[in-house]
């Protein structure tokens, strides 16, 4: 059996090799020292145990890693310059390693009879030596699941040698550094005070929102849109999105809201959960206090954002998955006086029942034709005259209220309409409550930040 000298002695009868590839095959040995430790370490032994001189680390003549060993605090360095101006609080490092260096490995160990996996590989060692200088460099954590930035090293983006003759003035070409930021996100809840406001951009159907059309002379504002190259003039979206984009001086967003109301209904009370994604930021930290008050003031009414937070990446999904219930208020209007008794055995027969309903004829040209079973979790009423209503439900998420209302020509059953025997119609609709079915949207696992003051 050979001993670790004897390992040792093998991989040096293999040619040049510098202290970190010498001790890259024994990584598993001795928890705490660099590879470039154990093989300075090993070195020594060796030089002591045959009475002989010292032969130093020399990474420009290693056959195997051919100086890439030598450069870790050169590509630290680069990775540290493209991060300038960049706020983060954790990263990643990951290389991409030249075949011919892979395929020098492998003979490395077998040349010296060691097991083909034995230790550990230079990608992994190049990204825990580059990113712990990284690290200290700049005050950050590693983070291996979902960091602030992660930084690519292209091994072949530059050539190890000419770092090496530079010296203290060594620099590696941005070129060969990859430096990729995540994005950031800011999670809270928009009331949407006016009608006819959608919750996200809607192109003009007819330009396909460019804003232009062509005429007998050439281009011209669309008349659909009337240049603007939208159906409608603003959206929570366009309220919401570029003041947060320019607070974390990012790129661009994305909005993902908990579902969405009709744009003519109103957003009340609570407010719908929302959760913009700023893709590119350089600032992950704004103050979301401040950030509120300058969307609501910019707004000027139209629309009020309440409860801004910095969240994580799995807030969008819960945003856009999580099981809500909603509470709605709606006007509506009879075809025919209705009796007060036969109004409120109507609400009676529907509260706590479960409705079958068809895709409705009003989406059924951008939805999947199916029928969904929800349930009416209440319902009450007050009949103000004969032919109208204010009508209060609290229902399934999913559940449509129009349709609870009128029957869609019998595409939901029961119905309002369909109980009293005379058509109903929802003259105005405002939400009133989106909520978790089982737990609240804002458990604090799904935030960066600490609860603001005005929110405890």
């Amino acid at each position: 059996m050979t001993t670790l000298e004897d390992d040792a002695r093998a991989l040096l009868a293999t040619g040049p090799l510098c202290d970190s590839c010498l001790g890259r095959p024994f990584a598993d040995r001795s928890f705490g020292l660099t590879n470039a430790e154990r093989g300075r370490a090993l070195r020594t032994t060796i030089a002591l145990a045959d009475d002989a001189d010292y032969d130093p680390d020399d990474p420009d003549a290693c056959w195997v890693c051919e100086g890439y060993c030598g450069t870790f605090d050169a590509i630290a360095d680069t990775i540290v310059a493209e991060l300038d101006g960049v706020g983060f609080e954790t990263y990643q490092v990951g290389t991409k390693v030249p075949p011919l260096v892979e395929e020098n490995e492998r003979l490395l160990r077998e040349d010296a009879a060691l097991e083909p996996d034995s230790g550990e590989s230079l990608k992994r060692e190049m990204n825990r030596e580059v990113g712990r200088r990284v690290g200290a460099k700049t005050g950050t954590e590693v983070d291996f699941d979902r960091p602030d930035v992660l930084a690519v090293i292209d091994l072949e983006g530059f050539d190890p040698l000419d770092v090496l003759e530079s010296g203290a003035a060594a620099e590696v070409t941005s070129h060969a550094v990859d430096v990729q930021i995540n994005p950031a996100f800011v999670y809270g809840r928009y009331r949407k005070l006016e009608r006819d406001i959608p919750q996200t951009e809607w192109p003009c159907r007819e330009c396909g929102g460019s804003g232009i059309q062509l005429g007998d002379d050439g281009e011209e504002p669309c008349d659909y849109c009337g240049g603007s190259g939208y159906m409608y003039e603003t959206s929570v979206e366009q309220t919401v999105r570029p003041h947060v984009v320019d607070a974390m001086d990012g790129d661009e967003g994305t909005f993902h809201g908990a579902g969405r109301e009709d744009v003519d209904a109103r957003m009340l009370e609570a407010g719908r959960p929302f959760v913009l994604e700023v893709k590119r930021p350089r600032n992950r930290d704004p103050d979301p206090a401040a950030l509120e008050r300058e969307i609501n003031e910019a707004a000027a009414g139209s629309v009020e954002v309440a409860g801004l937070r910095l969240a994580t990446y799995e807030m969008v999904e819960r945003v856009k998955e999580h099981d809500a219930s909603k509470h709605y208020r709606a006007d509506v209007e009879f075809s025919e006086p209705i009796d007060e008794t036969a109004f409120e055995d109507a609400l009676a027969e529907l509260r706590g029942t479960t409705v079958e309903q068809d895709t409705p004829q009003r989406v059924d040209h951008r939805r999947a034709a199916l029928t969904r079973d929800r349930t009416v979790y209440d319902i009450y009423g007050d009949l103000s005259e004969p032919t109208r209503a204010e009508v209060r439900i609290h229902g399934e998420g999913g559940l449509y209220v129009k349709e609870l209302v009128s029957s869609d020509d019998g595409r939901t059953e029961p119905s309002l309409a369909g109980l009293l025997g005379t058509d109903a119609e929802v003259t105005a609709l405002d939400v009133t409550g989106v909520e978790g079915e089982t737990e609240p949207f804002e458990l604090e696992e799904y935030f960066r930040d600490e609860p603001r003051a005005d929110e405890e």
